[in-house]
């Protein structure tokens, strides 16, 4: 069965994930969201570099790139197709748009009854200093789209306030502003997979982020289950197949669900387990891949 990996060659999940697909009797392709080629009224509707996915069991997204906004927009307009023409998509597109955008995040997250922490997103200088005020005047500042803690920064004074405001103004940035939430440099991260836990690290650092990116070093956790039926609860609200689910323990005992990424990576969360993840997340993409697709060589 031919599995296709949209990722990056030399990427260290790609290695992980095509060796895990590979002992499974499985046959990886690896090629980049980059190289899509759509074709209507011909086929194949999907290829990339000459790699026909359409006749995929699954596909597996590792990485969508920034771009321009058409390039984006082109790039999860094809994954949609993908699934419309029967192609399992790990994850799908409904599931990316939901998990990319922070704002769609934390309001499906408020939604569903899980806790968040106070937020106020805009497009307005004058709402964003409001808002400023308004959520105790000790906020973390994040970019709409981002991962890995970059350009995340916290403000806890107006006038440094007023200066980060009016540069992401020039920008033309949406002000996203989330309280502060005191917490001894520790938070979780639940890794869950076809709605289980399969793994959870605590991130620890010497500073407010705890981001690996950012120099935190993790943990190994056994998640009791309270924390990790919450982690379910929140891959479920995004639709994952897989997903990284970060937990927040303030001082005061008080328990939020950050962020949901929906591209995760685990290299960090890796040394902290012995279970195979990237084996775990090849056995669900093959369970989940077309009955069509199906050969004699698939081994779950």
């Amino acid at each position: 069965m031919k599995i296709a990996i949209l990722g990056s060659r030399g990427g260290w999940h790609e290695a992980q994930l095509e060796r895990a697909l590979l002992v499974r009797g499985a046959t990886p392709i690896l090629v980049p969201v980059t190289g899509l080629t759509a074709r209507v009224s011909d086929a194949p509707r999907l290829a990339v570099l000459g790699q026909d996915l359409d006749d995929c069991g699954a596909v597996i997204v590792r990485a969508i790139p920034s771009g321009s906004l058409e390039q984006v927009i082109f790039r999860v307009d094809a994954l949609h197709r993908l699934t419309r023409l029967g192609v399992p998509v790990i994850n799908s597109p409904r599931c990316i748009e939901r998990s990319v955008d922070k704002y769609f995040t934390s309001a499906l997250l408020e939604d569903a009854g899980l806790p968040t922490p106070r937020t106020l997103v805009s497009e307005r200088f004058d709402d964003a200093m409001a808002g400023f005020q308004e959520l105790g005047g000790d906020v973390v500042i994040k970019p709409l789209f981002g991962a890995e803690g970059r350009g995340i920064v916290r403000v806890t004074d107006a006038d440094l306030a007023y200066r980060t405001f009016r540069a992401l103004e020039l920008a033309r940035a949406v002000f996203y502003l989330q309280e502060y939430i005191p917490h001894g440099g520790r938070d979780i991260r639940a890794f869950v997979v076809g709605g289980q836990v399969v793994a959870a690290m605590a991130r620890r650092s010497a500073g407010w982020k705890t981001n690996l990116a950012q120099g935190a070093r993790p943990e190994r956790l056994d998640l009791p289950p309270s924390l990790a039926e919450i982690s379910r609860r929140a891959a479920s609200v995004l639709e994952a197949d897989y997903a990284g689910v970060d937990l927040l323990q303030g001082e005061d005992g008080r328990l939020f669900v950050l962020e949901v990424n929906g591209i995760p990576g685990w290299q960090g969360l890796q040394r902290t387990t012995e279970t195979d993840i990237a084996g775990v997340v090849a056995d669900h993409a093959l369970k989940s891949a077309r009955r069509d697709a199906r050969t004699e060589a698939f081994r779950p």
